[in-house]
């Protein structure tokens, strides 16, 4: 069902997640007319529309996936005190986790704070069972809405089932052997992209593990790959647990650092013009293609947050609308990581340095050129900080600093020591 409190106030600020979901809903629509079905969509308050269709279809259940997020669960209660009002019981099932948070209650009985020892256990868990889908499905004719709620136009990548199934086995027979030594270079197309298809149920764990061989011996590549997957189950346990970590950080004593959230910062960086060219293209990217590198997402969020000294939840609002694989868990959680807020997270004297990072993971600066086009004509050995270009160098390259491409708004070495400082303050220790 379509619920208006997540489409109405939210329906224009992630256009590229709503577009794949629409088309992900017709692909799934048509595998079920294939099997003498259909899918059968309402628009309205889910409390309020479930028992309605409970009613309709004379059912004395009714199942759901588990979703951890806070919204989910309070919308779940409601649901299930309406159903149980109407003499309709509810059964939550296991959702698209390897293991649900129950099942992993770490030696404190209150879940893990550290990744590590979360992955080993993790590892441990046995695969959920694997159920084909029945061939025909029977069931009570049932009216319902079409998808027009939803945004049409192109989806930012193929959708459904059946396509992230043909993105899942191309990688794991072309990339995934070269995947630990490749998937941090920016400009390569190493990475699996199936974030948005775990994202809207499109793919699942499981089936990447069942295609990674598990539970069978892996070797070291694919287990690179599975231990990324891992970071999924692993914010989503923490989110279950830890609700409260959408509106604040994780470790209290940094609930005080004194953001200076200067709105020209923000609006800079999310428009990919600050002056540092990873950065940009980083940002530039996520409008272009609703999705960013992974690596690409750790810089422009340290730089958000430790160079401009913006909000990390600001930045974090931001990919939510514009990701197609935007996921309340993974997405907070990855930001609290980088700013230094979270549980498991880098210290927060770890502040990320842009130019370094480009000429690690970009050497050649194709990812810079791509995304931002100004730079094209500009030295291999000036790409990354432009602004040290010389006035013949800025004529030949056909860019202007300061015109053609703005300057660096902040100064990475002064801003790093401001940054401590702030966290220093917040935690008492200066």
């Amino acid at each position: 069902m379509l619920d208006p409190a997540l489409l109405g106030r939210r329906h224009h600020r992630a256009p590229a997640r709503l577009r794949f979901l629409r088309a992900g809903l017709e692909a799934l629509d048509e595998e079920l007319r294939a099997r003498g079905s259909r899918l059968v969509l309402r628009h309205g308050a889910p409390e309020r529309v479930v028992p309605e269709v409970a009613a309709e279809a004379g059912a004395a259940a009714v199942h759901l996936s588990r979703d951890v997020s806070p919204f989910a669960r309070a919308r779940d209660e409601r649901v299930a005190a309406a159903l149980g009002g109407a003499g309709v019981r509810m059964r939550a099932m296991a959702g698209d986790l390897v293991a649900e948070p129950e099942e992993l209650p770490g030696s404190s009985g209150e879940g893990y704070r550290v990744f590590t020892p979360f992955h080993r256990a993790w590892r441990e868990v046995p695969l959920p069972e694997h159920r084909p889908a029945p061939r025909r499905i029977e069931g009570p004719e049932l009216g319902g809405e079409g998808l027009d709620r939803l945004p049409g136009g192109d989806p930012p990548l193929p959708a459904g089932s059946a396509a992230a199934r043909r993105r899942l086995v191309a990688f794991v027979r072309e990339a995934v052997d070269g995947y630990p030594g490749r998937r941090d270079l920016l400009a390569e197309e190493a990475t699996s992209r199936l974030s948005a298809y775990l994202r809207l149920g499109m793919c699942t764990p499981a089936q990447i593990g069942r295609a990674l061989g598990l539970p069978g011996r892996i070797g070291k590549a694919k287990e690179a790959f599975w231990r990324q997957v891992c970071w999924r189950d692993f914010y989503h346990h923490h989110l279950a647990r830890n609700p409260e970590d959408l509106r604040a950080a994780f470790q209290p004593a940094l609930r005080a650092v004194r953001w200076d959230n200067d709105p020209a910062d923000l609006a800079a960086w999310e428009a990919g013009e600050t002056g540092y060219p990873l950065v940009d293209a980083g940002m530039r990217q996520l409008a272009q293609d609703a999705w960013i590198h992974n690596r690409a997402r750790m810089v422009v969020a340290s730089f958000l947050a430790k160079d401009l000294l913006v909000d990390w939840r600001r930045g974090e609002t931001v990919f939510m609308r514009g990701l197609v694989d935007g996921d309340p868990a993974s997405n907070n959680g990855g930001w609290q990581w980088t700013a230094g807020t979270g549980t498991d997270a880098a210290p927060y004297f770890r502040v990320i340095n842009p130019v370094r990072q480009a000429r690690r993971f970009d050497p050649r600066g194709d990812y810079v050129r791509r995304y931002v086009p100004e730079l094209r004509d500009v030295p291999d050995e000036r790409i990354f900080e432009p602004w040290t270009m010389s006035a013949e160098e800025q004529r030949a390259a056909g860019c202007r600093i300061g015109s053609d491409y703005p300057e660096p708004r902040v100064d990475h070495g002064e801003r790093r020591a401001l940054a401590i400082e702030r966290y220093r303050d917040a935690r008492g220790d200066g």
